[in-house]
């Protein structure tokens, strides 16, 4: 079969490789039980603080946080706190992680997921890698995250530092189109 000219100009192939992964993230499934009455999802056992899935995270604080439909909540870092970050299966979040660490075996990666979307995951998302989400569902989206530093709004503790939505490029935002 031969394309037009034009089709030939445009045509373009889906990359389904392998995404590269920055050093220091971890993703982990949960199991969500559901049944007629509705559904069930674990998002972390703790002993003295500390995460099963993740052993070296120990529990300072639990969040939550909401981002209207279609906004962009981006980017911020932290110098020290770790993040995990979960997102309802019923909402639909995309999380854009860049790893900004100098020296970092994957300084510079970008890793764009979505997070919710019916799936039950968590997100480990370390210090120095800067992160953010965009709304992709039409109803408000829900975050709950867990922290291992407490938060501190006064500028001589504050760990959370920003950077521009558009740090990583405008287009990172953008979902994918066939």
């Amino acid at each position: 079969m031969e394309l037009s000219g034009e089709a030939k100009r445009h045509l373009r192939f889906q990359d389904y490789s392998a995404k590269p992964k920055i050093k220091g993230v971890e993703i982990v499934e949960l199991a969500r039980h559901t049944d007629d009455g509705g559904s069930f999802t674990e998002l972390g056992r703790f002993k003295a603080g500390a995460a099963a899935a993740f052993p070296s995270f120990v529990l300072a604080q639990v969040n939550y946080s909401e981002i209207e439909p279609g906004a962009i909540k981006a980017f911020h870092l932290h110098r020290a706190q770790t993040d995990i970050w979960y997102v309802p299966p019923g909402d639909k979040l995309l999380l854009v992680l860049v790893d900004v660490r100098t020296g970092s075996p994957t300084e510079g990666a970008r890793m764009r997921l979505v997070l919710g979307d019916g799936h039950s995951r968590v997100a480990l998302i370390p210090p120095g890698v800067a992160h953010g989400c965009r709304n992709l569902a039409p109803a408000r989206g829900r975050i709950i995250y867990f922290t291992d530093t407490h938060f501190s709004p006064a500028p001589e503790s504050c760990d959370e530092g920003r950077l521009p939505w558009d740090f990583a490029g405008a287009d990172i935002w953008e979902t994918a189109r066939e």
